[in-house]
């Protein structure tokens, strides 16, 4: 065997398998922010409430 085949083939394996598994968390984290925020600063059709988001981003309390 070589050194390719001993040593690089295998990291290269298991670095694929935690890439495939990172994807899938941030993935998941994407979504939960994507969801919040859209609870938070979006009208009803889907359009960002920008004064909310404004007046939450400079520290006023939303009315």
């Amino acid at each position: 065997m070589t050194w390719y085949t001993e040593l690089i083939e295998p990291i290269g394996h298991s670095a694929q398998e935690k890439n495939e598994i990172y994807l899938q968390e941030y993935a998941k984290v994407i979504n939960k922010f994507t969801t919040e925020f859209s609870a938070q600063f979006c009208t009803e059709d889907g359009a960002i409430d920008w004064q909310r988001l404004v007046r939450f981003n400079s520290g006023i309390a939303a009315t």
